[in-house]
């Protein structure tokens, strides 16, 4: 949604001057000086995502047969592509740019709209990226570990790439009869499609951890970086809680 940047940005400026620091060794070390405050919005996120996301979700999983929701998750990968492309150039990556391209270029209209990813089925594979990754390539640091309502973990490298992803898609700029619908269809189908695809590896990690905030906390840190040192993730589908 076009408002989303400015709604980030407010959370995060919000969190940052009223969040109480701890200088307990522990979380310092974990780059979390704002923890009690962090893990009780992270509760809040929890509750919200068992009353509602997951409930939601199932139902959506279990109501939708399985081709429509790839066809739908293969749209919205589609819509993200110009945000894909521009950050593999901003990286320099000219050869993921180029299969960022094609897939586009294909998926868009041999696979009517998106809704097949014809590109795969020829050997051109996807990737993600977004600009907090283009930031952490280019030397920025994380900073502290920050969790937000309704959003999740977003470090403020996380929280301005979000931003800056939001500016680098087309649609943000195009308005039609209805647009403005569309955008928060769009916003709420692609929440629903991660939580929905997560729904098994959630409830995993939730009944194994011992402080299910800890785990995910690490399991996002580790993810980042890998993702910015081109490593292989410890979780790819972990979503934002």
């Amino acid at each position: 949604m076009k408002f989303r940047p400015a709604l980030l940005a407010a959370f995060g400026a919000a969190l940052l001057a009223s969040a109480c620091a701890t200088d307990d060794p522990e979380s310092i070390a974990q780059n979390d000086p704002w923890e009690p405050t962090n893990r009780a919005i992270f509760d809040f996120d929890v509750k919200l995502d068992h009353a509602v996301a997951r409930p939601v979700a199932k139902f959506y999983r279990s109501a939708v047969p399985e081709p429509a929701r790839e066809g739908i998750h293969n749209a919205l990968t589609n819509l993200n592509s110009p945000v894909i492309f521009t950050n593999d150039v901003l990286q320099g990556e000219g050869e993921k740019a180029t299969d960022t391209l094609g897939r586009f270029v294909i998926n868009s209209t041999i696979g009517v709209a998106g809704l097949v990813d014809v590109a795969a089925k020829m050997g051109i594979p996807g990737h993600d990226n977004d600009f907090g990754i283009t930031l952490g390539k280019a030397g920025a640091s994380e900073g502290s570990y920050l969790v937000l309502p309704f959003v999740g973990p977003k470090p403020p490298r996380d929280l301005v790439g979000a931003g800056a992803d939001i500016a680098f898609d087309p649609l943000t700029y195009m308005t039609w009869n209805n647009s403005t619908l569309y955008m928060i269809i769009r916003g709420g189908l692609g929440v629903l499609d991660e939580r929905a695809a997560n729904i098994d590896v959630v409830q995993q990690i939730e009944r194994s951890s011992i402080d299910f905030y800890a785990t995910t906390r690490s399991l996002y840190r580790q993810n980042r970086a890998a993702q910015i040192n081109g490593g292989k993730a410890p979780d790819e589908n972990l979503p934002n809680f």
